[in-house]
């Protein structure tokens, strides 16, 4: 068992180790009006090694804010604009020909970078997701016979825009399930809208955002992140709610059982306990608590449920279904 003590001094260690939260939220927050709940998703992606899916219409500032928040942080980043002609070695690199030496050279693409942002992700066909997916599951990339790693920390922060537009390609399940997180972006309201036109209308442009937070300062907080203690009733607490998904009948929710076509993988149950760790981590809190695993369970789940034709008739959405699951499920 944990000692008090020992929550105490994790406290203490979380409250150091979490300070240059406020510097990247300071900072971020020169650009980027409102949208708190994106921003503070992209840091849960960066603190658990976690690739995050932001889906939202044109203009909600998807790209500004993972451009934003990589140029605070010092390291590398690159943008691909995914559309039906790329290939993947427009992603990965390609073997070019040496004529001089009579041999082939790797030349490295975009893909290798620290931040990756992958730009309308569902206009690019199969073959370009398959090259994405290697490098977001093992975190490497093969041009040619040579397998090369990726440099940490490597995150792929991809959009899209919603499914129903003309010349898109639905992402296969096995790519979505490699998403921690699946974050809807919404319009800001009147008064951030407001900030937004002033901000852009104004002399100079915008801010230059300064570097505020070093990669070694990131992997350093992924270790303090791993220490979040999660006590076991958390973790039974976890499991009932993805496993609700799966045999709802067993929670009190036979309703749901004809709307549901797969639920969430074991893949669900690590990025809950994972991204609840992380969450207790902003918190600066040295624990996990329901509250963390609640506000952070529509973002990993709601790309994990399958629904079926009954659920879409019906107009029941997936966040319907986590909605039902969590007022169920005993608290602990």
């Amino acid at each position: 068992m944990h000692t008090s003590v020992d929550i105490e001094a994790l406290n203490q260690e979380i409250y150091i180790a979490s300070a240059f939260v406020e510097n990247l939220n300071a900072e971020t927050s020169k650009v980027i009006v409102g949208q708190d709940h994106m921003i503070e998703r992209l840091l849960l992606g960066l603190l658990t090694k976690g690739h995050i899916l932001l889906e939202g219409l044109p203009g909600l500032a998807k790209t500004l804010a993972i451009k934003t928040l990589a140029s605070a942080i010092d390291a590398d980043f690159s943008r691909i604009q995914f559309t039906p002609d790329l290939l993947p070695a427009d992603i990965i690199g390609t073997m070019i020909y040496n004529p001089n030496k009579n041999e082939f050279n790797v030349r490295k693409g975009p893909i290798f970078s620290n931040f990756v942002l992958a730009d309308e992700i569902n206009r690019a066909p199969a073959k370009v997701q398959s090259a994405l997916l290697e490098s977001m599951q093992e975190r490497q990339v093969t041009i040619g016979t040579d397998t090369f790693s990726l440099e940490e920390p490597f995150l792929v922060l991809a959009t899209q825009n919603p499914i129903d537009q003309e010349g898109t390609y639905p992402l296969p399940e096995a790519q979505v399930d490699r998403f921690m997180l699946k974050v809807l972006v919404d319009y800001p309201n009147k008064e951030e809208e407001r900030e937004i036109i002033r901000r852009n209308l104004q002399a100079g442009g915008f801010p230059k955002i300064q570097k505020v937070v070093s990669i070694e300062t990131i992997l350093k907080a992924r270790e303090v992140v791993k220490k979040v203690y999660m006590d076991e009733k958390i973790e039974q607490y976890i499991l009932d709610i993805v496993f609700a998904t799966r045999t709802p009948e067993e929670y009190g929710l036979a309703k749901l059982k004809p709307l549901i076509n797969f639920g969430g993988s074991p893949r669900a149950s690590i990025n809950i306990a994972l991204a609840a760790k992380a969450h207790a981590f902003l918190q600066r809190r040295g624990f996990v608590i329901p509250e963390d695993v609640r506000s952070i369970c529509h973002d990993v789940l709601r790309h994990r449920i399958g629904l079926t034709y009954e659920a879409e008739a019906e107009n029941i959405s997936q966040v319907d279904i986590i909605n039902d699951i969590l007022n169920s499920v005993e608290v602990p």
